[in-house]
């Protein structure tokens, strides 16, 4: 299983972000988590395919649209045409998930489904053979700096039971309070992408990259 940080440039200076992201590269980070919130799924409103069509034409990383948005099915062509590697849309913002991941799998890129911290598993069990990730939120969506909220660990640990137990090749992914004190929780119950925005941004960003991508190494190895 490979274990990745995606950074999210939610929480990156947009006044640095094209140098900010060559310094992500430098450091050998493959994927860039890129938050778009519309106002109405979630209250806040971040950016859209202006500013990932701008980054794509400098970069080569493995763009992972979240779409944070009503009715994501309207966008997945101008995401795709935009550059997103793949794209994950929210259980609950989708009138059909079924035929939207199917949008997404037509469309070339990568399908993933998210699901609230309130979400149950279940809701989404029966479309893990059609997705390539699932992504559980660990905060409620829409705001950054939130603190990880424990009740998601279980829900970690049965979604990787789930798709161990039908032997599927599926990403879980993070997002929401991941830092030195949740990387391992999340890590040992299940999951292997990782979302961190201030967690990479605050500060020396070389040296948040260094220090994050040791630490999963060693939790790696210990897992092993």
């Amino acid at each position: 299983m490979e274990y990745r940080l995606c950074p999210s440039i939610l929480s990156a200076d947009f006044n640095r972000l094209g140098e900010q992201i060559k310094i992500l590269e430098k450091e050998g980070v493959e994927y860039l988590h890129i938050d778009v919130m519309d106002g109405d799924f979630v209250p806040s409103i971040s950016f859209g395919m202006p500013v990932i069509k701008s980054i794509r034409k400098e970069s080569n990383m493995f763009f992972d649209v979240h779409l944070m948005v009503t009715e994501p099915e309207r966008y997945i062509r101008d995401f795709v045409e935009c550059g997103a590697d793949s794209i994950t849309v929210h259980a609950e913002a989708c009138e059909d998930l079924e035929r939207t991941l199917e949008q997404i799998r037509a469309a070339g890129v990568k399908a993933a489904v998210s699901i609230k911290p309130s979400t149950p598993v279940n809701d989404i069990s029966h479309l893990l053979e059609d997705v390539d990730m699932v992504l559980i939120m660990t905060v409620q969506p829409g705001f950054g700096g939130q603190k990880y909220m424990d009740e998601c660990t279980e829900k970690i640990q049965e979604l990787r039971e789930l798709i161990d137990e039908e032997e599927l090749d599926v990403d879980i992914q993070v997002d929401g309070g991941i830092n030195d004190d949740t990387l391992e929780t999340v890590m040992r119950a299940g999951a292997n992408l990782m979302v961190a925005g201030s967690w990479v941004f605050k500060g020396d960003v070389a040296a948040n990259v260094r220090h994050i991508t040791e630490k999963i190494h060693n939790i790696k190895k210990e897992l092993d």
